[in-house]
């Protein structure tokens, strides 16, 4: 839809590794350099650590389109493997048939491969992906596989890619010491710099014919590195939800007030495991408050709002009318035009109620004492809530006005 409205010729942040759109930050140039190192070595292990959605398997798609046709790559995305099994699927990633053959068939077939391979001028690189998830024994099992040889050559090297419990499980355990030994070249893929995000965010939209539009306010690449620690999976999803908003509200710049709206509801989106947005960060306190509105407006609906209800129920409603107002004219700054509506029904509201609305007992403060907590801790769309308070004042002053 938004690829559409600003005339791309593709989404350019989709979470699919894509090699077209490799971008190389400073870390990830470090990776390059420790795999180009690596690979020229011809022999043992390669590992690339680092956290979810650092760009790991794009850094590697990019690594296979530079490979020449001299090298004959297997690829393992691993799940729980042990090590008979780590043996079958090195096999099969090569195009090898091992299907009801026992390990030792399975390895005969392996190191066949292998001579075969060296034998027509050609090396084997192992990438085995999210080997955090391998067990020692499968791990011990690559270690093994490294052992083949064609005279003083090696005939498989071995990638490992892994999340940072597999920098600590490598570094850490005793039982994978000759594994460490044969690492020649290792990296952690580290988040991207705050001054990194905007050439990043650049780079994908150029590559599909990005002419300038939509701008982007300044700032908002700097509370874009802040929400999302500057790792690339994070930053592409609030990008597309960014440019979406953009899209269906029709703006040709994209403002700090639809970064915060996205990073807000993203923060509360709790059914989503892997949230795109750090989870320390989370919305302003005045924000959260006006977030909240819908949760208590949908508590109010099953009481009628007739003129003739108690006064201490219009008394809370328009107190915490008055701090909503607050609240949105923090967040929505160019909304003057709906707050100066805002502020007329409110006090339309209060003139109608002023003849049986008096003041505020202490019961009716502390009833709303107890609603402010409780509206504090929801997380929700300000967007949304903004709809939500209009529609409702615009409901009560017609009721005032009848």
């Amino acid at each position: 839809m938004y690829e559409q409205f600003y005339g791309f010729s593709e989404r350019p942040f989709q979470l699919t590794p894509d090699p077209a759109y490799f971008f190389e930050s400073i870390t990830h140039k470090k990776a390059l350099s420790y795999l180009g190192y690596g690979l020229n070595q011809g022999e043992g292990f390669v590992v690339i650590t680092g956290e979810v959605g650092s760009g790991k398997s794009t850094l590697v798609a990019h690594l296979k389109e530079k490979l020449d046709d001299r090298m004959s790559v297997g690829e393992v995305v691993t799940s729980a493997l042990d090590g008979e099994e780590m043996i079958h699927v090195a096999a099969r990633s090569f195009g090898l048939d091992v299907e009801g053959r026992d390990k030792a068939a399975a390895l005969a077939a392996i190191e066949h491969f292998l001579h075969e391979e060296a034998r027509n001028g050609k090396r084997c690189l192992l990438i085995v992906d999210e080997s955090q998830n391998l067990s020692i024994g499968a791990l011990e099992e690559l270690r093994m596989l490294s052992n083949f040889q064609l005279g003083a050559h090696p005939l498989l090297q071995t990638l490992l890619l892994g999340q940072p419990e597999f920098k600590r499980l490598l570094a850490g355990s005793d039982e994978l010491e000759q594994l460490r030994q044969r690492v020649i070249a290792a990296h952690h893929l580290d988040a991207m710099q705050p001054g990194e995000i905007e050439p990043y965010v650049r780079h994908r939209l150029n590559h599909v014919g990005w002419d300038g539009e939509p701008a982007f306010e300044q700032g908002l690449f700097t509370r874009m590195h802040k929400a999302t620690g500057g790792i690339p999976r994070k930053i592409n999803q609030v990008m597309t939800r960014l440019l979406l908003l953009g899209a269906v509200e029709e703006q040709s710049t994209i403002d700090l007030a639809m970064l915060e709206a996205v990073i807000e509801e993203m923060a509360g989106d709790s059914s989503a495991e892997d949230s795109p947005v750090d989870d320390r960060i989370r919305p302003d306190p005045s924000k959260k408050a006006a977030q909240a509105v819908a949760e208590a407006k949908r508590e109010e609906s099953d009481r009628a709002r007739a003129s003739t209800a108690p006064a201490e129920d219009r008394g809370v409603e328009q107190g915490l009318a008055e701090a909503q107002i607050a609240a949105i004219e923090a967040a929505f700054g160019g909304h003057e035009n709906q707050i100066a509506k805002l502020r007329r029904d409110v006090s339309e509201l209060q003139q109608a109620d002023q003849a049986s609305n008096a003041g505020v007992s202490e019961a009716i403060e502390e009833r709303l004492a107890t609603m402010e907590a409780r509206l504090a801790e929801q997380e929700a769309s300000i967007r949304h809530v903004l709809e939500l308070l209009i529609e409702h004042f615009e409901s009560d002053g017609r009721r005032a006005a009848a």
